[in-house]
């Protein structure tokens, strides 16, 4: 196979994870150590986000006409992707949680949800709680205040109840 070909296959594969993405984060991860990169893509796999280098040209390529397509200006230096596929502050979350704790992971920008973020964004993305905490949330508020309501019709209609048969007596 030729060498085109083969770059070929690899800015497909990028454009095929891409196109499944809720979101994609780019960073630097200059300076981080082997074991503290193992720890990070540990977590990651865990929350199901994938990680992984690529050349900057090779990413130049795959984003071409989609909607990551803003992370172009943010392709130079060593750069690494992690995409999200499930929940799109899973990967920010994950990557910030790290990043705290190693200094020597940057993030550079990311998409969440076809809109860019520069590296401040992504940060204020990563303290967003998941999905499923969030929607337990909301349906927290929705109940308690249909409960309360259930319980005044409740005391309503036994205090009606308790003042029908006191009159009948």
């Amino acid at each position: 196979m030729a060498k085109i070909e083969q770059k070929q296959v690899i800015i497909n594969e990028i454009k095929d994870k891409l196109s499944e993405a809720q979101s994609a984060v780019l960073l630097d991860y200059r300076g981080l150590t082997v074991e503290q990169d193992t720890e990070l893509r540990k977590k990651l796999r865990e929350g199901n986000v994938e990680y992984k280098v690529y050349k900057n040209t090779m990413l130049n390529f795959a984003i071409e006409g989609t909607d990551m397509e803003p992370l172009k200006e943010f392709l130079a230096g060593p750069t690494a992707i992690a995409i999200s596929y499930d929940d799109p502050t899973t990967g920010p979350r994950i990557l910030n949680e790290v990043a705290e704790k190693y200094k020597a992971l940057e993030f550079k920008a990311g998409v969440v949800e076809s809109r860019l973020y520069d590296e401040a964004g992504i940060k204020k993305v990563a303290k967003i709680p998941p999905k499923d905490q969030l929607l337990s949330t909301l349906l927290g508020s929705f109940k308690s205040p249909m409960a309360s309501f259930a319980r005044v019709i409740n005391a309503i209609a036994e205090k009606q109840q308790e003042g029908g048969e006191t009159a009948t007596e």
